[in-house]
């Protein structure tokens, strides 16, 4: 069976669209056949990213927006669906890193780390989640991280963000499972991408990182693109509630 156009007639946003992951994953939606907005602050960056997937042959409109502020997911959803439709496929990829310890941290950079990877999912499930029901399909993809599974000291603010999204995944999950809406989380471990750029760049922290890593590389951004595409096709109805540790082993050790 060719499944190579298996999200055609499906629109999806994509926030976090710029760059890194929620670029690699809005291009993969695009390839299968999914129109796709393009979410994140910079216009100018998601016009790049754009312009990429028409030049592939897919559909995508970009759209400036913090997705952490109520007033603007609400415009978001306006000017999505006047210009798009009903949208059935939503991927939370927008967030920020934080690298300090508790002792180093101030409450405005703990809230700030929150509403990024967090309250954005929220915001954003409100808004959206009325579109898809009564569809019989949707499809919600949380982007975590391993660090919800294991501990590394200097990420406080984001390893509890991201534990906490894996718990609203699985209440979402539930809530959502009468209306065929299918929610699940993945959680990567280092990919090639700029949230990893200065550990990569360090040749002692590089060295130390792929030894941690029992395939011995870094992961490549189109994996969890071809993984979050599965995970919205028709194949995969039957998961949710589940998160996917994307990691080359990272974890298993």
């Amino acid at each position: 069976m060719d499944t190579s156009k298996s999200l055609s007639g499906r629109t999806a946003v994509v926030t976090g669209a710029s760059r890194g992951l929620g670029r690699a994953i809005a291009i993969a939606l695009a390839d299968a056949g999914a129109t796709v907005a393009l979410v994140a602050r910079d216009l100018e960056k998601l016009e790049a990213v754009r312009a990429e997937i028409e030049s592939r042959g897919g559909q995508a409109q970009a759209f400036a927006a913090n997705v952490s502020k109520e007033e603007q997911v609400q415009r978001l959803l306006e000017e999505t669906t006047a210009a798009l439709g009903r949208v059935h496929i939503l991927i939370n990829n927008a967030g920020v890193p934080s690298r300090k310890t508790i002792l180093e941290l101030t409450l405005a950079e703990w809230r700030t780390v929150m509403a990024s990877n967090l309250t954005t999912v929220f915001l954003m499930c409100r808004a959206f989640v009325p579109q898809m029901q009564g569809a019989g399909y949707g499809r919600i993809i949380n982007l975590a991280s391993t660090l919800a599974h294991v501990g590394m000291p200097g990420r406080g603010p984001y390893a509890a963000s991201k534990t906490a999204l894996l718990g609203l995944t699985r209440v979402l999950a539930l809530e959502l499972a009468p209306d065929r809406i299918t929610v699940n989380s993945i959680s990567p471990g280092p990919f090639v991408t700029d949230m990893t750029a200065d550990l990569r760049e360090n040749p002692e922290v590089n060295a130390q990182l792929l030894a941690s890593i029992p395939l011995g590389r870094y992961g490549r951004p189109e994996e969890v693109g071809a993984l979050a595409c599965h995970l919205c096709s028709e194949q995969s109805g039957f998961i949710t509630g589940a998160d996917i540790l994307i990691d080359g082993g990272w974890t298993a050790k």
